[in-house]
């Protein structure tokens, strides 16, 4: 990933529920320092003097305990710890609960241009924030040449050949009800390391199409921002190809197909197309058929299912009658 500074962190644009809520008062040189992992830590050890296996890689947390304790501190006149503290090359420290440094922490942090933050929120909530945060900053990612649309609360990700008519059928899905999330490049990451999330690489562009013959397209002024949304899990993968005659396709659909995208796999769909097949139709069905098997049907085992119980029957029946 690209260099992620505190200035970074102090300038993420979240709302409602993931706001930050941070602000910077003191160590405004330090706003360049580079965070370099993705994970907090609470040093009321190091406070204490115990710096064995100090985490000073990771931001530190300074709540209403900490910040008690270095009360303690300046009453006593005990610099030392500080100043160790400050010793290493902290990325910057987070004041939460709206409290403040004493004068010899911001001192000792204005000396060594390491920056300080402040924050609203309580310690919990601000570190379960952060956390979520800087996970999504951190998390693995890929931008894939493909559409990603969100058919009836499925995030369905339309790959293909260049031409083979990706955004046609987005536009189609548009037109039936669905939503667009980005068209032509996708972004992609990898969150907590079992689902993907999905969102155009360029904010600007991705609420846009382009359709062969007629330009680009705004879809947001065209459908209304009803027809648009801005990240979506990608539950469902679905390739598009050029129909293919000596190629065999899957027609019953017993064995569930995946890829595997970022190590996670997701459930995989290969739809010929050719003239007359209506596509947008397979892959709402296609998305229904994945909320299915999501709820724990799954409607060829249950095919298979019950002919297997018929032709038992059958066979019961016709011993039956052969021994009257």
């Amino acid at each position: 990933m690209d260099k992620f500074t505190v200035l970074d962190l102090l300038q993420l644009d979240l709302k409602e529920h993931d706001a930050l809520d941070l602000k910077c008062i003191g160590g405004r040189p330090g706003l360049v320092r580079e965070i370099q992992v993705p994970e907090l830590n609470r040093p009321g050890l190091a406070l204490s003097g115990f710096f064995d296996s100090f985490a000073d890689k990771r931001l530190q947390i300074f709540g209403r305990g900490e910040h008690a304790y270095l009360q303690k501190l300046e009453k006593e006149s005990n610099h030392e710890a500080i100043k160790r503290l400050f010793s290493y090359n902290l990325p910057c420290c987070v004041f939460t609960n709206s409290l403040s440094p004493t004068h010899m922490f911001f001192e000792s942090a204005e000396e060594r241009g390491c920056s300080l933050l402040q924050s609203t929120l309580d310690s919990s909530e601000f570190s379960s924030r952060v956390m979520r945060a800087l996970s999504n900053i951190f998390s693995p990612k890929k931008n894939i040449h493909g559409v990603l649309v969100e058919v009836f609360g499925i995030g369905v990700l339309i790959m293909g050949e260049s031409g083979v008519g990706k955004s046609e059928m987005a536009l189609e899905l548009i037109e039936r009800g669905h939503r667009l999330v980005a068209d032509d490049s996708v972004e992609v990451r990898c969150v907590g390391g079992n689902f993907l999330m999905g969102k155009g690489v360029n904010i600007i562009a991705s609420h846009h199409m382009e359709i062969r013959g007629l330009g680009i397209i705004n879809v947001t002024h065209l459908f209304g921002v009803g027809a648009i949304r801005d990240k979506k899990q990608i539950q469902l993968v679905v390739q598009l190809e050029e129909w293919d005659s000596s190629k065999e396709y899957d027609r019953i659909g017993m064995e569930d197909s995946t890829i595997d995208i970022l190590g996670v796999n997701v459930p995989y769909l290969n739809i010929p197309v050719k003239p007359g097949r209506n596509i947008p139709i397979i892959i709402e069905t296609g998305a229904m058929n994945e909320r299915l098997k999501k709820l724990g049907y799954h409607s060829a085992k249950e095919f298979n299912r019950s002919i297997m119980n018929w032709l038992e029957t059958e066979r019961a029946r016709s011993l039956h009658f052969e021994n009257i």
